[in-house]
């Protein structure tokens, strides 16, 4: 689904969601009450929001991915596996599999680190336990009581906070703050601005910020730009502040399930404008291999302030 935009402002359509929203909240506080978690036999790092996607979840876990893996410890990513068919628990292949099958994140994540897809999250654990993991890291999963967590971390988008600050439906909020900070070990904001939600008290927060991998385009370079994305505009803002010329801009939903017809009426496009198709890396694992290698990939990356206190929370929590 695309993201709504009524759950930016208080409004009609939200207004008439909030009975809707009052019954999900009384859900997941009892959810969270009756929680039991189960230990693993090693630590558990969760990387979480408290919205509905675009908060940049999996950028913060790919960097987690990078240090340990520069530590050369035996970590593994566990994934639910979002828009993907397969319910697991399975290891995934990014030469094999496909986001049809696996969803499309963990297939960016099983380029760092071997990653588990797993609808439950306490076999997916298991499953990456008996294949060799050391440390688990949970992309998503702030919310899911199954597992307890040695460390857990929250990323909140500082140029969108918490929208109207409503519960789902009627907003984007998935717990209310106050419930999910008193969880939380640590708070990633990622561009912060005026916009950004205001901590607790004592909270710890670490700032970060998303960058383009792939460096400026070349003066006069045309381009189409296309994402299934939470938040698309955040995807065309970056291309524009690497000095590219958008002709035209196309967004589908979050996790769209890109076809053939998409992907002709897209070149059709672009050869009209003479322009260059791009869209994101995770967009294109989601393309049939004969329209990948048609379309440029703009590769993103995060960048977080003093990294050395990441590095230190990790640390602290694999002790």
């Amino acid at each position: 689904m695309k993201t709504p935009s009524f759950w930016q402002s208080d409004n009609r359509i939200s207004n008439s969601l909030m009975p809707l929203a009052k019954l999900y909240g009384l859900i997941s506080t009892l959810k969270q009450h009756l929680a039991r978690p189960v230990a693993t036999s090693v630590p558990v790092i969760c990387v979480g929001n408290l919205t509905a996607g675009g908060a940049g979840k999996t950028p913060v876990a790919l960097l987690i991915g990078g240090i340990l893996t520069t530590k050369k410890l035996d970590a593994f990513f566990l994934s639910r596996g979002y828009g993907g068919m397969v319910k697991g628990p399975l290891l995934v292949d990014p030469n094999f599999h496909t986001a049809r099958e696996v969803g499309d994140e963990p297939l960016l994540l099983a380029r760092v680190l071997p990653t588990v897809i797993s609808a439950d999250r306490i076999k997916g654990a298991k499953y990456a336990i008996e294949q060799g993991a050391k440390i688990i890291v949970m992309d998503d999963g702030f919310q899911n009581t199954s597992i307890q967590k040695t460390l857990s971390l929250l990323v909140i988008d500082g140029e969108i906070g918490f929208g109207n600050g409503r519960l789902l439906p009627a907003g984007p909020l998935r717990e209310l703050p106050e419930a999910g900070f008193k969880r939380a070990d640590a708070v990633i904001v990622i561009n912060s601005s005026d916009a950004t939600p205001i901590l607790p008290e004592g909270m710890l927060r670490l700032d970060a910020s998303i960058r383009a991998a792939n460096g400026a385009f070349p003066p006069g370079k045309k381009l189409l730009a296309f994402c299934g994305l939470a938040y698309p505009q955040k995807f065309f803002d970056t291309l524009r502040s690497l000095g590219a010329e958008i002709v035209e801009t196309v967004s589908f939903p979050d996790h769209y399930d890109y076809r053939s017809g998409d992907m002709k009426n897209l070149s059709d496009k672009a050869l009209r404008h003479k322009a260059t198709l791009v869209t994101t890396a995770k967009d294109a694992v989601r393309l049939a291999p004969e329209w990948r290698s048609l379309v440029t990939v703009v590769d993103i990356t995060l960048e977080i302030e003093e990294p050395e206190r990441l590095t230190a929370l990790l640390e602290k929590a694999l002790a």
